[in-house]
Formats: C-alpha cells, structure tokens, sequence
C-alpha cells in the first residue's frame, strides 16, 4: 500500500501542474492572481502536497511567483518583460533555424511542409463560437514553429524555444482574451513555410522576426492598458 502510494503522488502532482500550466497559459488564471493552495487543492480535488509540488515547478519554469512568507502566485506580465521575451525569441529560434535548415533532410522538409498543411486546415476558432481560441489550433501552431528548428541537433535549443514560444502564448491569450487578435490578412506561416523548404536562411530569419515583432505590438497595447490599470 505504501509503495503504491508513493508511485501515485507524483503523477497526481503532474497532472495538477499540467492542469494549473493550461490555465495560466490561456489566461483563466490571470497575472498576478493569488495561488493559495488549499483553494487550489479543492478546485482540482486534489491533497495539499501535490498542488504544493506543482506550484514550485511552475516557479522554477517562471510561470509562478513564489514570495517569502506571502505564498505563491501568476507571474505578472510586463511591456518591459515582453519586449525582452520577443528579442530572445528573435535570437534563439535564428540559431535553430540556421542550423535546421543546414542540417535539414528531406524528412525535416516533409514535417514543416506537413505542420504547416495542420495549420491551415484547423480553424483558428471553435466553429460554434468564433470568439473562442481552438485549443486543437493552439497544438499545431506550435507544433509548426517547433518544426522549423527540429533539425538543429540541440536538444537543449529545441527545448528552450518551446518554452519561449509558451510564455508567449500566455501574452497572446490575454490578448485574445482582451479582444485583441491578428488582422494581417497575409499567410505568414506559409511564407514562412515556403522559404524555410526553399532553403532561403536570411529571408526565413526576417519572416520569423517580423511574425514574432508584429504580434508583441499589438500584444502590448493590452499589457499597457493592464498596467494602467494595476496603478
């Protein structure tokens, strides 16, 4: 009984943290929102030690702000934070791509070509409702832009433009969440697509910055008009 106890937590503790993840990424868990525990731990039937668990590992991810003796809660957002997320994406996914498209077989082309084909089938919102993101979307979306520096050979690289592109889809959420969306009618990700298979290293770079730039601006007006309001 003890062992199977002890094999149990974890996994209740990492599907606590996969269900607080989600919600603050897509914003129903918003910016600076307290996290007590024991709240927590009845909104997700949950023990106090596993919530406990999945709150130090959102900290340590920097999706959570753990503060001494006033417990723990959403990372708050910032035009200032946001400027600097949007320039280490610039920096890290070049690298990737450089690399991707150097090293790049036929293999990888087929999956950029593929995850892009995903993305452009899957309606961006939920056919019923067209004000609500489709979660299926937000997959392949990243599934896309991981796609693109899936070859460079560096496991750490894949896994730190993964984790960019996730604390950008919290700021692009509470944008959504805000009303705030895209109106750039060009297809960015097929252009994207098309010069990465096409081998055109600095024209991809350019793309993918101005893809990345042109959404943190409008992204911003939201974090301005939030800190506005947090005075």
């Amino acid at each position: 009984m003890v062992n199977a106890a002890l094999e149990q937590r974890p996994t209740r503790a990492s599907s606590i943290y996969l269900l607080l993840r989600d919600d603050i990424l897509g914003g129903s868990l918003l910016p600076g929102a307290k996290l007590n525990i024991r709240d927590l731990s009845n909104t997700y039937s949950s023990g106090l030690s596993p919530v406990r668990e999945a709150l130090n590992r959102l900290s340590a991810e920097g999706l959570v702000l753990q503060e001494d003796n006033r417990g723990f809660k959403v990372q708050p957002v910032s035009v200032p934070e946001l400027i600097d997320l949007t320039q280490a994406r610039c920096w890290v996914n070049e690298i990737g791509v450089r690399e991707s498209i150097e090293k790049g077989d036929t293999e990888w082309e087929e999956a950029v070509i593929l995850s892009c084909h995903r993305l452009k089938r899957i309606p961006r919102f939920l056919p019923d409702d067209e004000t609500v993101p489709n979660p299926k979307w937000a997959v392949v979306h990243k599934d896309f832009h991981q796609s693109l520096i899936s070859a460079c050979g560096s496991n750490w690289m894949i896994d730190t433009c993964s984790r960019l592109f996730d604390a950008a889809e919290r700021y692009r959420n509470l944008a959504r969440g805000a009303g705030v969306s895209r109106s750039d009618p060009r297809d960015e990700h097929q252009e994207i697509m098309s010069a990465a298979v096409d081998r055109k290293t600095d024209l991809v770079i350019e793309l993918l910055n101005s893809h990345f730039q042109r959404t943190a601006q409008l992204v911003q007006t939201v974090v301005v008009v939030g800190e506005e309001d947090a005075v």
